[in-house]
């Protein structure tokens, strides 16, 4: 099984949509990593996410911006051979995005942002009272760097968890 970098922005794309989660990563004044799930919204290459106002992801990147955002696909287990267990393996796709964080203060924009997100989960527009988006911190993340690999990938004749009903 190998692991191959993916090129096409259209499948980077597409293993970011199949995601309802993504993982956060960042390092605090001291270098200890801090990592985060949360929910997310895509478009035109920038990640935008929503917290609190304040807490521990805020203090930290007031003093270092710099994140990283780490996409997985739904895995699949998949195997060569149902005896041999060095045969098994996970298949997915995964895409790291690296950039700085721009925090939002805009009412307008912070809307827009929130619809954003939300149209990664639900195809419907939202209308948010005005404490609900004052109360929120949007986190804007333009792309500097991405990769994206797929890894897992059978040898021909390998068999997927899926496809065999007595696994």
């Amino acid at each position: 099984m190998k692991t191959f970098s993916i090129e096409e922005q259209e499948r980077i794309e597409t293993v970011i949509r199949s995601c309802k989660v993504c993982f956060v990563g960042m390092a605090d004044e001291e270098g200890r990593p801090y990592v985060l799930p949360m929910n997310f919204g895509y478009e035109d290459g920038i990640i935008y996410l929503h917290s609190a106002q304040d807490g521990r992801s805020i203090r930290t990147m007031d003093k270092n911006p710099q994140i990283c955002v780490t996409f997985c696909s739904e895995p699949e287990l998949i195997r060569q051979h149902p005896d041999v267990a060095c045969s098994y393996r996970m298949k997915a796709g995964s895409v790291i995005c690296e950039g700085t964080v721009e925090f939002e203060d805009d009412f307008d924009e912070k809307v827009k942002a929130l619809n954003i997100i939300m149209r990664q989960y639900v195809d419907k527009e939202f209308t948010y009272s005005v404490p609900a988006v004052n109360n929120v911190k949007i986190w804007k993340l333009p792309i500097d760097n991405v990769g994206a690999k797929e890894f897992g990938i059978m040898k021909p004749g390998g068999i997927s968890y899926k496809d065999r009903a007595e696994f």
